[in-house]
């Protein structure tokens, strides 16, 4: 039955070409869907990015102010006398 119908219609010279605008708008719509698709992805690896980025600027500070830090007691006494804290 499907096979007589489809039959049907591939000789109609309107219905192949109404199959084959159909198949162009079908293709179209979903190369459009792939491309937002693709855009979302990117855009969320750019997000991704820019929080890591984030995320190591702030570790490399703490790390610099670690490494500025008075090793002991008397380092920290000194520092505090000559006002440089």
């Amino acid at each position: 039955m499907i096979a007589t119908i489809f039959g049907g219609i591939t000789a109609n010279p309107w219905a192949r070409a109404a199959l084959r605008y159909c198949a162009i708008a079908v293709a179209i719509v979903l190369f459009l869907l792939s491309i937002r698709r693709t855009g979302e992805r990117a855009g969320r690896i750019a997000e991704r990015l820019e929080v890591r980025e984030k995320t190591n600027e702030t570790q490399r500070r703490m790390l610099e102010a670690a490494a500025r830090r008075p090793r002991n007691r008397d380092e920290l006494v000194d520092r505090l006398r000559d006002g440089g804290f």
